[in-house]
């Protein structure tokens, strides 16, 4: 009995705690933010739906995506969107799962939902959002994009697939695109890296290679004694310390770049 207890609060302790995590209401008076759909062609099903958050007031205003995880968006993302707007900027975080229902309510699923979805389509559908968010309305014309884990690989490769469609990119403990491609990226970049990352962190020295041999300019951050995943503050890799410091690289770097 008291293992079982034990292995039930141990596994509830590796839930991710949405709810406790929220940093910005969704009915917060800085921002407004609602659901819409945009075309995607070449994507997983031709049309995408997303969460825009823009600031309270009259825009123009500097736009970002806001690339989710391996699992669709969750409610994590979603705030990470809502901070973004607070900042100042107009936020799009598309749902990667739009095409087969939107993110399901819990992460496993998710998981599971992005791996049988087509990954070439779904990074179209991830480059189709940012060109959307870029001409949107709403926005002056400048872009940026950040994202986490697969997120975090999708700015690298949207760097890539974009070019010059892109003005400023942060990827969070992401993967290094194909070095052959690296020459493509026109972005800055601000690179974050967890300390206890080892797969991600030994793609470093190539990519960082090829980015000094194509003059891309870039920044690149370590956060000593944290593990993949630290910016989510819904799960117990979250450090809150480095993740407050990242987050306020991101921001300061957009404003830099996106002005």
């Amino acid at each position: 009995m008291i293992g079982g207890v034990s292995a039930l609060a141990m596994a509830q302790a590796l839930f991710p705690r949405y709810a406790d995590a929220q940093t910005i209401s969704f009915t917060d008076s800085r921002i407004k933010a609602k659901y819409v759909e945009y075309p995607s062609p070449g994507g997983n099903s031709g049309k995408m739906r997303g969460y825009l958050v823009q600031p309270s007031g009259a825009g123009k205003f500097p736009a970002v995506l806001v690339i989710h995880e391996n699992r669709g968006l969750n409610p994590y993302v979603e705030d990470v969107a809502r901070r973004a707007a607070v900042a100042g900027f107009v936020a799009l975080a598309p749902d990667g799962l739009a095409p087969v229902g939107g993110y399901p309510g819990n992460d496993d699923d998710g998981r599971t939902l992005q791996a049988g979805l087509d990954q070439a389509k779904l990074r179209q559908d991830m480059v189709n959002g940012a060109l959307w968010l870029k001409k949107h309305e709403l926005a002056s014309g400048k872009l940026g994009a950040t994202g986490f884990c697969w997120g975090g690989g999708m700015v690298n490769n949207l760097a890539v697939a974009i070019g010059a469609d892109l003005n400023a990119g942060v990827p969070f403990y992401g993967a290094a695109p194909a070095t052959a491609d690296v020459a493509k990226i026109k972005a800055p970049l601000l690179i974050q890296y967890a300390g206890m990352d080892e797969r991600i962190n030994a793609m470093w020295p190539e990519y960082e290679a090829a980015l000094k041999a194509a003059k891309v300019p870039y920044q690149m951050y370590r956060y000593d004694g944290t593990q993949h995943g630290l910016h989510n503050n819904s799960t117990p890799r979250y450090d809150e310390k480095s993740a407050n410091l990242a987050w306020e690289r991101t921001i300061a770097f957009f404003k830099q770049h996106l002005a």
